[in-house]
C-alpha cells in the first residue's frame, strides 16, 4: 500500500510540473501570436514606418532611434519567445530532476523544489533575450534589419546563414549538444543533484548555458527570416527539439548545416551578381 501510495505520489508531482511546462509554452506562443497579429495591422501599407512590438499598434517612423520603451518591448518580445522555443526541449531535463526529487523527498534525503532549477534554467535565456535585444537594435540602426525585423539584404541573410552552417559542425557545438542530449550524463558530471535551493538554481543556470551554447547561432537565423515569422519561429523550435531528443540528432544538426552554408552560399552569391 505504500508503495503504491508513494507512485501516486510521484506521478502526481511529475504531472504537475509537466503541466506547468505546457501552460507556459502555449502562454508565451499566445503572447507571440498576438504580437505577429498586431504587427501584420490587416496588410495595412507601412512604408516608412516600424512597428513596435506591443500588442497595441504601437509604430514609429523607421528612422526615429529607439527609446526606453521600445527596448522594454522588444526585450520583453525576445524572453517570451525564448521561454516558447526552449521550454519544450528542456522539459525532459526539468521532469527527470522532478522525478528524482520527488523520490529522494518521500526517502528523507529531500531536494531543493524543481522550480529552483527551472528558474535557473530561465534566467539564462532571459539574459540572452536582452542580448539579442540589443543586437536587434545595433542590426536596425545599421540598416541591416528592414521594419519588419528581417534581413534587409542577400548579403547579410548569407553570411548569417554561413555562419550557423559551419557552427553546426564545430566542436564546441558537439560538446554543447552531447550534454542538453543526456540529462543523467549532465547531472552526473556536474555534481549530481542539489539539496539547496542556490545549488540548484546554478544547476538548472549551467544546463542552460550549454543550451546557449548549443543554440545561439540557430536563433540568430530569426534576423534573417524574421524576428516576428511565425513559420521561422516554429521551425527552429521544432529543429531545436530534434537534435536534443532524437537519437540521430547529431547527424541531423550536421546535416542541417550543409543546408545552412548551401542556402547562405546562395544568397550571398545572388546578392553579389
Amino acid at each position: 500500500m505504500g508503495g503504491t501510495t508513494l507512485e501516486a505520489i510521484l506521478r502526481r508531482d511529475r504531472a504537475i510540473v509537466a503541466s506547468t511546462l505546457v501552460v507556459l509554452t502555449v502562454l508565451a506562443w499566445s503572447y507571440v501570436l498576438w504580437l505577429v497579429a498586431d504587427m501584420d495591422m490587416g496588410g495595412m501599407d507601412m512604408t516608412g514606418f516600424r512597428m513596435i512590438p506591443a500588442g497595441i499598434g504601437l509604430m514609429k517612423p523607421a528612422t526615429a532611434p529607439w527609446n526606453a520603451i521600445e527596448f522594454a518591448f522588444v526585450f520583453a518580445m525576445w524572453t517570451v519567445m525564448m521561454i516558447g522555443m526552449m521550454t519544450p526541449s528542456a522539459a525532459p531535463m526539468i521532469l527527470l530532476y522532478a522525478r528524482v526529487g520527488g523520490q529522494a523527498t518521500n526517502t528523507g534525503k529531500a531536494l531543493a523544489a524543481t522550480w529552483w532549477f527551472a528558474s535557473g534554467y530561465l534566467l539564462v535565456w532571459i539574459a540572452f533575450a536582452f542580448a539579442a535585444t540589443f543586437a536587434q537594435w545595433a542590426l536596425e540602426r545599421e540598416s541591416l534589419l528592414t521594419p519588419a525585423m528581417a534581413g534587409s539584404g542577400g548579403v547579410f541573410g548569407g553570411i548569417i546563414m554561413i555562419a550557423a552552417g559551419l557552427y553546426q559542425w564545430m566542436p564546441l557545438k558537439d560538446a554543447c549538444l552531447r550534454q542538453c542530449q543526456a540529462p543523467w550524463l549532465f547531472i552526473q558530471h556536474h555534481g549530481g543533484f542539489r539539496s539547496d535551493a542556490l545549488g540548484s538554481l546554478s544547476l538548472g543556470a549551467r544546463h542552460s548555458m550549454y543550451c546557449v551554447g548549443c543554440c545561439w547561432a540557430l536563433m540568430a537565423l530569426l534576423f534573417v527570416g524574421g524576428v516576428m515569422n511565425v513559420l521561422w519561429i516554429a521551425a527552429i523550435t521544432i529543429f531545436v527539439l530534434t537534435e536534443k531528443v532524437v537519437p540521430a540528432g547529431r547527424a541531423i544538426s550536421r546535416i542541417a548545416g550543409l543546408g545552412f552554408f548551401a542556402w547562405g552560399a546562395w544568397l550571398l552569391t545572388d546578392a553579389l551578381l
